[in-house]
């Protein structure tokens, strides 16, 4: 009984703190159509997550798509195929890899950020000042860094698949010898308009899910140094499960309606 007590306890907590983060972010959203109210802060958090992450998108991305080209290239070749590692390259990172890297990015540099950033307010009893001069903290503080997260995610994503795209061309062309018009014809058979519509909306998505979850544990976290950290840990730990989590839900029903075509 007692471990059965623990369990339900346990759930109903975390249920709880769900319905806490769907609260926020559907507030968060309500008075998305106030522009005046949150513009500037919009832009400050725009050009915040753009300095953070920028530089390290393209550093992540260079090595991620020269490996892939690499792997993929080793078994094309075996298979007498090095022309399709292009495909390979390509349909893997606007599929797949720039949405989830341009999210990480913005979970683990801009949304640590927020986290630790609202956490202070918090603690310094900003957030109760606000509500006190009739300020709605949310709409001030969570709605400006929900827009600027999915604005910049979906930003980033050109940059993933052009640095992947990048370092494949490297690999692919320069050390395994495949001709730039095979590695190029290859990759183009195979993508379609709708793969990169919807890359922009996971992105679009996932930069949304980081911006909330970061602001939510921001609000929640106990008052204290110690409390801002753990807030900052759960945040970027949370955001990666929901991410990869909504990843594959959109995936699946992406490629039941529009099943990929073949060379």
């Amino acid at each position: 009984m007692a471990l059965s007590g623990y369990v339900g306890r346990k759930a109903g907590s975390v249920l709880g703190q769900v319905g806490d983060l769907f609260v926020i972010a559907l507030e968060g959203l309500r008075r998305s159509w106030d522009v005046k109210s949150w513009w500037w802060e919009f832009v400050d958090q725009c050009w915040f997550l753009a300095r953070v992450t920028s530089v390290p998108v393209l550093l992540v991305s260079l090595p991620l798509g020269a490996t892939v080209a690499l792997q993929v290239g080793e078994l094309a070749w075996q298979l007498g195929a090095g022309s399709a590692t292009g495909s390979a390259v390509f349909v893997g990172l606007i599929r797949e890899v720039a949405p989830l890297a341009s999210a990480l990015l913005i979970a683990g540099a801009g949304g640590s950020a927020m986290t630790s950033d609202i956490g202070a307010r918090h603690i310094r009893d900003e957030l109760s000042a606000m509500e006190v001069m009739s300020v709605n903290p949310i709409h001030r503080l969570v709605t400006p860094r929900m827009w600027a997260a999915s604005t910049i995610a979906v930003c980033l994503c050109p940059l993933v698949i052009l640095a992947g795209a990048s370092g494949g061309y490297f690999f692919n062309v320069v050390v395994q010898g495949v001709t730039p018009g095979a590695y190029f014809d290859g990759a183009l058979s195979l993508v379609v308009a709708s793969d990169l519509y919807v890359t922009l909306f996971k992105a679009w998505i996932f930069g949304f899910i980081a911006a909330a979850v970061a602001c939510y544990k921001g609000m929640t976290c106990a008052t204290s140094p110690v409390g801002v950290g753990r807030a900052v840990n759960q945040s970027t730990v949370v955001t990666f499960m929901l991410v990869f989590t909504f990843n594959y839900v959109i995936s699946a029903v992406y490629f039941l309606a529009y099943p990929p075509r073949s060379l």
